[in-house]
């Protein structure tokens, strides 16, 4: 018997359950060729936060959190393992260290390039802030054609540029002054009271942006409307896009958000509109943006999101 049996490489010393399969487990490195069930991209990007951000630390966050489930689903009787589903991972990009400019660009020709591959039918970028979208968006719009997007956010993201260039409160606009994305093709849920300014509300309604409030999540089943949304954009565009801002959580529950607040939304109503939306067969692709890890307590809001990526494999 080797003396050295119970000696492991450095980080690889974990208890091991024979019967049981950490969904960590389901990752596997990009190679070309290689096929899977969704694709994953980090994009950890946080220098243009308007606000302190670790951002992005977010990326490694994620997938180290994904340790903390099992590939095995109550509810369903299924196993994500015994289904042999596959995560393709991509790596992160590499961010230019002083640039904002430079590293959006980089985050736009790795997004087009990580699906021109086709390695998945499904594709999620990890933020990084909220400032990546505008990127990943010009992207997708040039590998699927017209984009539509449902953002569920705390705020409009729909900030003038003139008094801080390309912020993560500026995403939409961007897009949209670029001529990107239309007014009509931007459905935000979760928007919530004094987190916005009322000229950006008022822009929203110029655009013909389809806004709906904390007071609309509460009041309307949420399955519902997360299907009157699909109805809208399904005849008018190629491609759905979901942009999920954590900060939409209550801080009760995201305490790793840099701009966090109360009134927002529960956990389970936020997994339960991203399953409804994952269902529609022009949904594509999809961000997780704005995490701290550095403020996080216990993982908490990383774990939600590595949760909404496990929901994906069931898509």
């Amino acid at each position: 018997m080797s003396t050295f049996q119970h000696i492991k490489p450095a980080g690889k010393a974990q208890f091991k359950d024979r019967y049981t399969t950490k969904a960590a487990e389901l990752l596997t490195p990009w190679e070309e060729g290689k096929k899977g069930d969704i694709a994953i991209i980090g994009a950890p990007l946080s220098k243009p936060s308007i606000s302190h951000s670790g951002a992005s630390f977010a990326p490694d966050a994620i997938r180290r959190c994904l340790n903390s489930f099992t590939t095995y689903n109550i509810e369903r009787g299924t196993d994500l393992a015994d289904d042999q589903k596959t995560i393709i991972d991509f790596g992160d990009i590499s961010m230019h260290p002083t640039s904002i400019e430079e590293s959006h660009q980089r985050i736009y020709e790795s997004t087009k390039a990580a699906t021109e591959t086709n390695a998945a039918p499904f594709t999620i970028i990890l933020g990084g802030d909220h400032s990546i979208t505008t990127s990943t968006v010009k992207a997708i719009k040039e590998t699927k054609g017209t984009v539509g997007i449902i953002q569920f956010d705390a705020h409009h993201d729909l900030r003038n540029t003139e008094d801080g260039g390309p912020t993560n409160g500026t995403p939409f606009r961007r897009l949209l002054e670029e001529g990107h994305l239309k007014g009509e093709h931007l459905i935000q849920i979760g928007i919530r009271n004094y987190a916005n300014a009322k000229a950006y509300h008022d822009y929203a309604i110029e655009q013909g942006v389809t806004v709906y409030t904390m007071k609309d999540v509460r009041q309307q089943q949420m399955t519902k409307l997360i299907q009157k949304s699909l109805t809208q954009l399904d005849p008018q565009v190629d491609t759905i896009y979901l942009s999920v801002d954590m900060d939409v959580l209550d801080q009760a529950f995201a305490p790793g958000c840099p701009a966090i607040g109360p009134g927002g939304m529960h956990p389970d109503t936020l997994t339960e509109a991203v399953q409804t939306a994952l269902q529609h067969q022009k949904v594509h692709t999809m961000d997780i943006v704005e995490i701290d890890p550095t403020l996080d307590i216990r993982d908490m809001t990383s774990r939600v999101a590595s949760l909404l990526i496990l929901n994906a494999l069931t898509k």
